[in-house]
């Protein structure tokens, strides 16, 4: 079913932001500007996907 495959979609581009929020503390640490922008705009681009898919299924 077409909600379904939305629905995993949009587990996926949360997984993924997830798992980029939980890389933030290591890249502070070290100091790593260019990795922590790099990131931040890799889940602006996951987060906003994510809003796309949800609005399918609203």
């Amino acid at each position: 079913e077409a909600t379904e495959m939305i629905r995993k979609l949009v587990e996926g581009q949360e997984a993924v932001v997830r798992t980029a929020r939980s890389l933030f503390p290591a890249i502070d640490a070290a100091g790593d500007e260019p990795s922590a922008d790099l990131l931040t705009q890799r889940m602006q681009t996951h987060e906003k996907t994510a809003w796309m898919l949800r609005s399918l299924l609203a």
